[in-house]
């Protein structure tokens, strides 16, 4: 079963091949539909909260996060944190699956917080992204647009900068082992594994350098990016986006056709059974099969996130 967080809530369809999908949380703007293997569910971030369904779907509850705007949710490895960040760019934490939460105010002592802002964001920041990896729960990386890569030891209770030599528009950070991470950035692709002491850009020498968000599965990095940000996306030639495959952790990036482009560009991805799944600014899903990529079904609004469930 797919789950899509949409521009207009989240829809249900029953494969990555598919006619009519059904609207099954009626939210607004969904930024992330996630899983996670000790949480029971599925979760949906929206600008009007963090919902959770443990149905398939059929029904979602609101968790109340303090702040309305949930940007990214993060249920830990060890099955005993559900973190949620917000816009503005706070972190919350809750130990009893949600029913309470507080501040992790150390979040808030980085020494860059007085740069998050940019006026497109009304002047402030949001996290974007939040990951840990199974083999160091204990470790949590977020992302903020607009404000870098930061790291915490200590599950989020204090935090370090990872910041230099990455672009600070992030988009998505991509958590691939304790030290490895791929960040999507408005500004490029970029690699770490050394938990972001320092970064090596991969995407030098591409036409296309606005990323959203990369994907792994069976040793392949998959990422897409247009030529600029969303406020180009209109015309003619739409993103003027192109999708990109590695088989060497991003060293080189080739370049693959798939269905919608130029026009429309990748935002999510997630894996079924063999398949990877694709989904477009324009409601489009598609995913690979046979070493092609082939249309799958379009959902009513832009598919900002991607769930199998």
């Amino acid at each position: 079963m797919l789950l899509a967080g949409t521009y207009d809530g989240v829809y249900r369809a029953d494969g990555p091949r598919f006619d009519s999908p059904e609207r099954v949380l009626d939210s607004g703007r969904v930024m992330r539909v996630r899983q996670f293997e000790e949480w029971n569910g599925a979760f949906a971030t929206t600008k009007s909260g963090l919902y959770r369904s443990t149905d398939g779907g059929d029904s979602w509850t609101n968790l109340d996060v303090p702040r309305e705007e949930v940007y990214s949710v993060l249920g830990d490895p060890a099955g005993e944190r559900l973190y949620a960040g917000t816009h503005p760019a706070h972190l919350y934490v809750s130990e009893d699956d949600g029913e309470t939460w507080r501040e992790l105010s150390g979040f808030q002592d980085l020494p860059s917080r007085d740069q998050w802002h940019t006026p497109r964001h009304r002047d402030e920041a949001h996290v974007r992204s939040l990951g840990a990896h199974p083999d160091s729960p204990e470790r949590v990386v977020a992302g903020v647009e607009v404000g870098g890569v930061h790291v915490s030891d200590d599950r989020g209770e204090t935090w370090t900068e990872r910041r230099s030599g990455v672009h600070d528009d992030v988009h998505h950070v991509l958590v691939r082992g304790p030290d490895h991470y791929v960040a999507s950035c408005g500004g490029g692709l970029y690699r770490t594994r050394d938990a972001g002491e320092s970064w090596v850009r991969l995407d030098d020498g591409l036409d296309h350098t606005y990323f959203r968000e990369a994907f792994a599965h069976d040793g392949t990095l998959y990422a897409a990016a247009a030529r600029s940000s969303p406020g180009t996306w209109s015309g003619e030639r739409g993103a003027d986006a192109a999708l990109f495959e590695s088989e060497n952790d991003g060293d080189t990036l080739d370049p693959v056709a798939y269905p919608g482009s130029p026009e429309e560009v990748v935002l999510s991805w997630t894996a079924d059974d063999g398949h990877v799944v694709a989904g477009t600014n324009d409601g489009g899903v598609v995913f690979r099969s046979s070493g092609e990529w082939v249309e799958g079904g379009r959902m009513p609004a832009g598919v900002a996130s991607l769930c199998w469930l």
